[in-house]
């Protein structure tokens, strides 16, 4: 079972990522002055963005392991998740040699992911206790930092001295503590107000044809159920677009 409003906030977090990721294509084109690595109205939207996407990932932990959704499923997921990861760091590459992403967000969603399936399907921390453990996640890295973390084979924990030159940095910590904060929200959800997941998931029970189908609400409930190959191809749509225009209007490629 699927549920709808779940569903759309995903879907919601995929338009606004979207948004946000053609606004950095034009700075990196040239087209709009912006700074995405200090300006804080931009900086704060990744953060927002992210925290979106990692609660409805630990939300979806609580509905498939409540589901009774099998070991085998998580792993064929899981390996997508993965797959993707990898798929990213090889663009990335070619796009950004200097600064390619080797620790972006589907990389700290395989991590956290497998260590929230853990959590959720042993039950070794349950209700309340999330929180606080969620919390303690995201103040760590404040409290502790290392040099021993600054490198790229260990700054994936998130304990770091200074922040990576690389395009996208999800850390396990503070993350995790956000993912164990959507299984927690969820959980509690599922066992006293599940109706506040449910909802139409778009479909058009008055036959009004496509137009039910076109409506904002199944158009993110569309997209939340693909999110992940929304994910992967919203960027090549956008710079392909953004390089076929550069071309047509004679202008330089970055």
């Amino acid at each position: 079972m699927r549920y709808a409003r779940l569903d759309r906030i995903r879907g919601l977090a995929l338009v606004w990522m979207a948004i946000f990721h053609f606004c950095f294509d034009l700075s990196h084109y040239g087209l709009i002055n912006a700074n995405f690595y200090v300006d804080s109205f931009w900086t704060s939207q990744r953060t927002f963005i992210l925290s979106l996407f990692l609660l409805c990932a630990g939300a979806g932990q609580a509905v498939a392991t409540a589901q009774g959704q099998t070991w085998a499923r998580f792993w064929k997921r899981w390996a997508q998740v993965a797959g993707c990861a990898l798929a990213v760091t090889a663009g990335s590459m070619l796009m950004f040699p200097n600064s390619f992403i080797y620790f972006g967000v589907l990389h700290g969603m395989a991590v956290m992911l497998l260590l929230t399936r853990v959590v959720a399907h042993f039950g070794w921390l349950k209700g309340r206790w999330l929180w606080p453990v969620g919390a303690a996640a995201v103040a760590l890295p404040t409290l502790i930092q290392h040099p021993f973390f600054d490198t790229r084979w260990t700054n994936w924990v998130g304990l770091i001295t200074h922040k990576p030159i690389t395009e996208d940095y999800v850390p396990l910590l503070p993350w995790i503590g956000v993912m164990l904060w959507g299984l927690a929200a969820t959980q509690w959800v599922l066992a006293n107000r599940p109706q506040w997941l449910v909802g139409d998931p778009g479909k058009n029970p008055e036959g009004r044809g496509m137009v039910a189908h076109l409506a904002p609400a199944a158009l993110l409930s569309l997209l939340g159920r693909w999110s992940l190959t929304f994910y992967m191809a919203h960027q090549p749509i956008l710079i392909g677009a953004l390089s076929a225009w550069m071309l047509w209007q004679g202008r330089p490629l970055p």
